[in-house]
């Protein structure tokens, strides 16, 4: 090989990777893989803004580009996808906080009952901690209600 040679820069032979994206059995998706395996590789050349413009539209359809591309040729039906709703962050934060004491809850009784010992669990405690779960949950939503409520007028 001359010294040419190694600075010219080597063309694939073939743009054929092997499989591109599909549906493999997983505990994601338990149903398998579809029926046609994805196994072959399309290359297209467009321009950076046609890219980018095709790269904007799948992201705003939450799919790949591969998918939007296969439903514009009508090779797959477009997947109806519920549009995710929107949730104040507090009422997240809160009810974590309220998940996670009810955690330390079921964990005690479990490991008390593991233990074979249920009389170390103090029954009055564990039902204030739960009314008081309850309380917490009622105000959240009752406030919740409220502001959804103001929001409205």
């Amino acid at each position: 090989m001359s010294a040419a040679d190694l600075t010219r820069a080597r063309r694939p032979v073939s743009y054929d990777t092997g499989p591109c994206e599909g549906r493999q059995a997983s505990p994601s998706n338990p149903s398998g893989p579809q029926t046609a395996r994805l196994a072959e590789t399309v290359v297209m050349r467009c321009t950076t803004e046609e890219k980018r413009h095709l790269k904007r539209r799948a992201a705003a359809d939450k799919i790949s580009v591969s998918e939007l591309l296969r439903g514009a040729l009508g090779q797959i039906k477009a997947p109806r996808r519920r549009a995710t709703p929107q949730v104040d962050p507090q009422l997240v934060t809160a009810l974590s906080r309220i998940g996670t004491n009810l955690n330390q809850i079921a964990r005690a009784v479990n490991s008390a009952q593991a233990a074979g010992d249920m009389r170390q669990l103090d029954g009055l405690q564990l039902l204030a901690e739960l009314i008081g779960i309850e309380r917490q949950i009622s105000a959240l939503l009752a406030s919740h209600t409220r502001q959804d409520a103001d929001h409205a007028d």
